[in-house]
């Protein structure tokens, strides 16, 4: 691999470690703070346990994120100088916003996890609330410069320089809105559908009807229902970010639906592989017109196929099976929850076969996975550029060499990180099984919120 190959490479390992942490981090306060609100309505223990535990599983989560996210900072200066010399001077709001962000998440998670027995709980639902914003926020700010770098805006590039700059107007980029509603709907699918594997996990693994089994199933209804709805609302969002792919990066759109030829009533492919010999999608199925519908609302839609560019303006062509990862994980996701409440509220049903329940395990892996490949289509799909038509990735790399044993050293340093998470977590909850938290609960001389041992 050239020294190029190998800052990418080293960049997007980091930030593919690093995305599982930051979503989750992003999607589980939500759900926290659904079993926090449904404690304070039915009084049910069983909520106030799960938001417990969640908060514990979070805290592991974040202080994993953290540094990895600081990693991932660093990286950018060194590995992408050019890219923030643009960064630097057009584009700085989502780097300075997101230190407060993250102060909100932080400052009000330790309310929430230090003081809970000594304030009211509205206050807890308060802190709980600044904590899911102030995360949620702090993903949208930095995807905005994701955003940016698609649709860049806010200055005038004039014979090689930088002017006119407006920092809002970069903020408000034209795909701000849509990317940053994607990348918030998006992890709190995964934040639900992460609870939901180990919910049926558990189910699995205790007898029907005991304890353990009826508080894990009280944790998967919950789970379902926000995984379902997000899910859903991802799906829409993802028809209007077709629709700017069409009119900002339409290179990208034709490198993710395996189009070579501009044409009307264009075909929408699903599965299948491109092919650059002979420029079509072999093994796909064809939706007839569908493509140009998604485009533009109509099949008159012209969409611009690859061949109107020079080839080596392509995006890479494997953004095609990635994305149709991305769409089937998200159909799945979306049907799973329906095909539950079918099982249980029409079929009258109250107990999952065993079989379901095993598909309902991967469910939280596979919503990672969506997260991935959309992630790696987003950026990859981007390329040649590093900002779109501005500069390109080549010209903002670090012109350092030999790279390759850092590679391989943050490669290390991930799987030890990965490895110690598990055993944390899988530490503290054996330690302190669900019985033990329910037990501990309905005892009115132990406090119900404060940490365990």
């Amino acid at each position: 691999m050239d020294d190029l190959v190998i800052a990418r490479s080293l960049f997007g390992t980091t930030m593919a470690f690093h995305i599982i942490f930051a979503t989750i981090g992003v999607g589980l306060p939500l759900m926290i703070l659904a079993a926090e609100l449904l404690y304070q309505k039915t009084k049910d223990q069983d909520y106030a346990v799960m938001a417990k535990r969640w908060t514990k599983a979070f805290a592991v989560l974040l202080g994993v994120g953290i540094p990895t996210g600081t990693i991932a900072g660093v990286q950018l200066s060194l590995l992408w100088p050019g890219f923030l010399e643009v960064v630097a001077r057009v584009m700085p709001l989502p780097f300075q916003i997101e230190i407060y962000a993250f102060f909100v998440e932080a400052l009000f998670m330790s309310i929430y996890v230090y003081a809970a027995e000594r304030i009211a709980p509205w206050m807890r639902i308060v802190s709980l609330t600044l904590v899911a914003l102030g995360a949620l926020a702090s993903a949208v700010l930095i995807t905005n410069v994701h955003a940016w770098q698609g649709t860049p805006a806010g200055f005038n590039y004039v014979d090689g320089q930088y002017v006119d700059i407006d920092p809002w107007a970069a903020f408000f980029n034209p795909s701000f809105f849509v990317t940053a509603t994607h990348v918030g709907l998006s992890a709190y699918v995964v934040g639900a559908f992460v609870v939901a594997s180990v919910a049926s996990f558990k189910m699995l693994r205790n007898e029907y009807g005991s304890r353990v089994y009826k508080f894990h199933r009280k944790a998967l209804r919950l789970s379902l229902i926000i995984g379902g709805i997000f899910a859903f609302l991802t799906a829409t969002n993802g028809h209007e970010s077709a629709q700017y792919l069409h009119k900002y990066q339409p290179e990208k759109l034709a490198a993710a639906e395996g189009l070579f030829e501009t044409q009307s009533h264009a075909p929408l492919a699903i599965g299948g592989f491109t092919d650059r010999e002979t420029q079509t999608v072999k093994w796909g199925i064809e939706i007839p017109w569908a493509l140009s519908y998604l485009a533009g609302d109509s099949f008159d839609t012209v969409v611009i196929g690859l061949n109107d560019f020079p080839e080596e303006l392509w995006p890479p062509l494997f953004v095609h099976t990635l994305f149709n990862v991305m769409v089937l994980i998200g159909t799945l996701l979306i049907m799973i929850p329906i095909a539950a409440l079918v099982w249980r509220k029409f079929l009258k049903k109250d107990r999952y076969p065993k079989w379901f329940l095993g598909l309902l395990v991967t469910t939280g892996p596979l919503a990672i996975v969506a997260i991935e490949s959309g992630w790696i289509v987003a950026c990859s799909g981007r390329q040649p550029w590093v900002i779109y038509r501005i500069l390109s990735t080549a010209a903002a790399s670090t012109t350092a060499t030999d790279l390759l044993p850092l590679f391989l050293l943050f490669i290390a340093v991930y799987v030890i990180l990965g490895f110690a998470v598990v055993f944390v977590l899988l530490y503290y909850f054996r330690k302190n099984t669900v019985l033990d938290d329910l037990e501990r609960a309905s005892n009115p001389s132990k406090p119900l919120f404060s940490s365990n041992s």
